[in-house]
């Protein structure tokens, strides 16, 4: 277990939050979740919940479930003050203190909800690790994957197959597309190849229609404001819903596994069960039964009737986010191919690295 996320004072939590989005090139967004601190002194509902939080503050984002409530204020215009920290106008932190105060007592009754569940991000760039792992998995089956998304939330990446990447060199999708996959590239490229996306769908315990404006914005909300790369990202994924709607459904992430494996499966095709930063947030008995279903499925598959997983998820015990791939027939061992950015800034390409 990662001690970080073991951290129990809230304080502290808050504060490594705050270092961690500096770090990452949200200086702004830093000093509004630094912020938060001045709460702890139960003035506010809000502060009075979040001084006495009964779980793990960064096991459960806590400091960022509030943080995508003060983005809303702004996003919505319905407090437009903490704008001028997020356009980096206000950088003194015990002015930012005094606002984040303010704006916690003139908006308590709204903000309190926020702190009712975890943020839901639906990050375009980490397609760019499936992506390079779909090139890479083209060279050893075949260029034709049908594609099923674990934690798809709005479905960004369920319509990946409308995206195009540069990743490194190697270009993919349409060319026409106005989402931009661009990370930086470390490493060597993936290997150039075709990718023909046969199907793609998803499944969410608690989908996000980005059709429906209001749950469009909330998720908007959690992205970072002065990271704009995302904010583009993030509309470009709207306006691709608009022309065609992702195809998710609301249900259990095992159960979908397991429909998913049972279905028909075209001939000569690769079935893929991929995921980014999800696995985590699953309970141990879904994890359990995802896996059996993968090992009884993989045990079936055949040359032309294929099954790979991909995954883009945290090593609990580095906080590196790894891409790894296992596939059958004849790749049933885990193999790690690289490492990214948890909002897709970067990606680092390894190729091939067996992990025993």
């Amino acid at each position: 277990m990662n001690p970080i996320m073991e951290i129990d004072e809230v304080a502290k939590a808050i504060r490594w939050q705050a270092d961690h989005a500096v770090n990452n090139g949200a200086g702004c967004t830093g000093r509004v979740v630094r912020g938060q601190l001045a709460l702890l002194d139960g003035a506010t509902q809000v502060g009075a919940r979040i001084a006495a939080w009964p779980g793990k503050p960064l096991e459960d984002a806590l400091p960022l479930r509030l943080a995508g409530g003060f983005h809303h204020l702004v996003l919505t215009g319905a407090d437009a003050r903490l704008g001028a920290v997020y356009r980096g106008e206000v950088t003194d932190q015990a002015q930012v203190d005094a606002l984040v105060l303010a704006v916690t007592r003139d908006h308590d009754a709204a903000l309190l909800p926020w702190l009712d569940g975890p943020p839901q991000t639906n990050e375009a760039g980490r397609s760019a690790s499936i992506m390079a792992g779909l090139l890479w998995l083209a060279k050893r089956m075949g260029p034709r994957f049908e594609l099923n998304e674990l934690g798809a939330s709005a479905g960004v990446n369920t319509m990946m197959e409308r995206f195009r990447f540069d990743l490194g060199g190697t270009k993919v999708g349409p060319e026409e597309s106005p989402m931009r996959i661009v990370p930086e590239w470390r490493g060597p490229p993936p290997p150039e190849g075709e990718v023909e996306i046969v199907g793609i769908r998803g499944c969410d315990r608690a989908p996000v229609n980005l059709a429906d404006p209001g749950a469009a914005l909330r998720l908007k909300a959690y992205v970072w404001a002065e990271v704009t790369e995302r904010i583009r990202r993030i509309d470009a994924a709207i306006a691709l819903a608009a022309q065609k709607a992702p195809d998710v459904v609301q249900m259990d992430a095992a159960d979908f596994v397991e429909a998913r494996l049972a279905a028909e499966q075209a001939d000569d095709t690769t079935r893929v069960i991929f995921h980014s930063i999800v696995w985590q947030y699953l309970p141990p008995e879904t994890r359990a039964r995802i896996e059996a279903a993968m090992t009884q499925a993989g045990a079936k598959a055949d040359a032309g009737r294929r099954l790979a997983w991909v995954m883009l998820e945290t090593n609990r015990q580095t906080f590196r986010h790894e891409l790894t791939v296992r596939y059958w027939p004849g790749g049933e061992r885990p193999v790690l191919l690289g490492a990214a950015h948890a909002h897709g800034a970067w990606v680092e390409w390894f190729g091939v690295e067996s992990l025993g």
